[in-house]
């Protein structure tokens, strides 16, 4: 059939026309699917293309009493300095650490995940490229990609616009949950090093290095030894697996995954009442990154704290007879550690955590 024209031989309305490229659309499934493949687990059924992803879950039946744990997060302003830097792989990377980090904080083996990605034009290689980030990022949490959808969004976003969301859910034993009703005074805090900024305060970050220094994203910064873009672009660490093999190794009471919010917000979260974590600055020196971010603007300690994760991505809490063997493990699996801090009484302490002592030089 004609395409429906007026009586000026004007060809009608259509999704083409509106932005919309449904073609596009199927090249960019084509070629993510090679990526998706590779971040599979014996539980998944069925493959990419389905209107929804399934997941046997009589592998559950392995547990006495199974709890679901869920997560929803993106990476915020960090896509643009992906779009601006025009590299695509690594940003699906970051989205899994949000998610996935998220879950293994209370205990959880993560299972899966569902992918959203929205764009102002579909680009199939570049979507691609973002996929193939996320199904990496699986595998490096130990989990499954069943599933996801892109989005056109003309009109809306410019052309080279994106944003990328995503959602996962994890297992974890009722018994075996991790959390603020197991952490005892006198327990040691262990952080684990961050690989750079993550995927937190971003706006932040560029508001100052890009908008007021008007520092150029190719130019070499000696601290980095490489370009300030991919000083920015280094990928969120995954700390899913090794939280994992801690729990197996060793006794853990919690976890608390650094992100928005700077340590001590997110160390407060899991501290019960009645209690106080102190972490000692003095045990680690923070990346040259959050040098020239406070330095360049300026920006207080206190200010940098709660927006940026000084260099800590994640956090242990262990008896402390336990630390020792926890740091081991850790070694093994390539993660630098160390004991930060305690558990001690709340006192007249307003909060659940604090920083205490300078930064080492």
């Amino acid at each position: 059939m004609s395409p429906v024209s007026d009586q000026s031989g004007t060809t009608g309305a259509s999704y083409a026309a509106a932005g919309v490229d449904i073609e596009a659309g199927d090249r960019a499934v084509e070629l993510m699917k090679e990526w998706v493949k590779k971040a599979q687990r014996p539980e998944v059924l069925g493959g990419l293309g389905g209107f929804a992803g399934l997941f046997d879950a009589s592998a559950l039946k392995r547990y006495e009493r199974p709890l679901l744990a869920s997560a929803t997060d993106g990476v915020g302003t960090k896509v643009d300095i992906a779009r601006q830097m025009g590299v695509y792989d690594t940003i699906g990377h970051d989205l899994v650490a949000m998610v996935m980090d998220d879950i293994v904080v209370c205990g959880a083996e993560p299972l899966f995940m569902t992918d959203y990605i929205c764009v102002g034009k579909v680009h199939p290689e570049r979507v691609a490229s973002i996929v193939k980030g996320i199904a990496e990022g699986c595998v490096l949490a130990g989990c499954a990609l069943v599933g996801g959808e892109t989005a056109e969004h003309p009109g809306l976003l410019g052309e080279d616009d994106f944003d990328v969301a995503g959602a996962g859910t994890g297992v974890v034993e009722a018994d075996r949950l991790l959390g603020a009703d197991r952490i005892r005074k006198g327990d040691a805090v262990i952080a684990m090093a961050a690989s750079g900024l993550h995927s937190n305060g971003y706006s932040l970050v560029r508001h100052v290095l890009l908008n007021q220094a008007g520092l150029a994203l190719d130019a070499r910064i000696e601290e980095f030894g490489r370009t300030l873009g991919e000083e920015l672009l280094e990928p969120t660490k995954i700390y899913s697996l090794d939280c994992l093999a801690l729990t197996r190794t060793t006794e853990v009471h919690a976890f608390s995954h650094i992100t928005g919010g700077g340590l001590a917000a997110n160390l407060a979260r899991v501290i019960p009442d009645g209690l106080h974590a102190i972490v000692d600055r003095s045990t680690w020196t923070p990346a040259p990154v959050f040098d020239l971010v406070g330095r360049t603007g300026r920006v207080e300690r206190l200010e940098l704290e709660k927006t940026l994760n000084m260099g800590v991505g994640m956090m242990a809490i262990v008896p402390s007879e336990s630390a020792d063997a926890a740091l081991a493990t850790l070694a093994d699996r390539g993660v630098d550690a160390w004991v930060a801090g305690e558990i001690t009484d709340r006192g007249e302490h307003t909060t659940g955590a604090e920083l205490v002592g300078d930064y080492a030089v």
